[in-house]
């Protein structure tokens, strides 16, 4: 795998309009690796995903792509609390839409977009649920479709704002283990978005610390009890049980 790095940020400020959140970021995303991003609530965690997404554009400076923008392939998959339930869509549906940036302008989605709708579906479990709606799933269950719609545009990077907010532990644990299986076996890049600490510390090859600035870091060093009490200004302890970090 090419080390040429997908995304990179040099000296780039980050906010909205004016207002920068993130200042002097310098930044690259490698292929194949998880990058963590940990911080408080409102630290600038969500500014710095749009923007690397060209959601948000920078308030100084550029993001580029060294490798080719044509080689990088977004699967975004927001906070399940800011999905909009009104509308009367099943599981099937909701997937469906990640096709619509592989279509050309203008085109509906056909039989080969369902099925890859349904493939993706049964890849995280969910094919016997396709025709359920949307809104009467369980939070663990709207998680993986969220994950299928990502998956189904085919991406290179699958990013991840909070994924298992919201959860209880059977379900945290099986969003983290999907995660896990879907990187080995689609060779994905992941960005991982979380304010809880084990979520990102279990996922990530290397990490982010995003508190109004950005710090990166390797991961071992992130799971050290003194940068992690040094951090969030409390006593922090990670313990690892069954490949788990568990933060006390």
């Amino acid at each position: 795998m090419s080390n040429t790095p997908l995304i990179r940020c040099l000296r780039t400020d980050m906010g909205y309009g004016r207002k920068v959140i993130l200042p002097d970021v310098s930044l690259e995303v490698v292929p194949g690796e998880v990058l963590g991003v940990l911080g408080p609530n409102g630290a600038g965690k969500t500014t710095l995903l749009k923007t690397l997404l060209g959601l948000l554009p920078p308030v100084r400076g550029t993001v580029t792509f060294p490798a080719g923008r044509e080689g990088v392939r977004f699967g975004y998959v927001p906070q399940r609390q800011v999905v909009d339930e009104t509308f009367p869509l099943n599981a099937a549906d909701v997937v469906l839409m990640g096709r619509y940036g592989l279509l050309r302008p203008g085109r509906r989605p056909g039989r080969d977009d369902q099925a890859a709708a349904l493939s993706s579906l049964e890849e995280v479990g969910m094919i016997e649920h396709a025709r359920r709606m949307y809104r009467e799933l369980s939070g663990g269950q709207k998680q993986r479709v969220l994950i299928a719609r990502a998956l189904t545009g085919q991406p290179t990077v699958l990013v991840l704002d909070e994924p298992t907010t919201d959860m209880d532990v059977g379900s945290e644990r099986t969003i983290i283990e999907l995660i896990q299986r879907l990187r080995a076996e689609h060779g994905l890049t992941v960005l991982v978005v979380s304010h809880l600490l084990y979520v990102v510390l279990t996922l990530a090859t290397r990490m982010a610390l995003v508190d109004r600035h950005l710090e990166m870091l390797p991961v071992d060093d992130a799971r050290s009890s003194e940068v992690l009490s040094g951090f969030y200004g409390v006593q922090v302890q990670v313990h690892t049980i069954n490949g788990m970090h568990v933060v006390v």
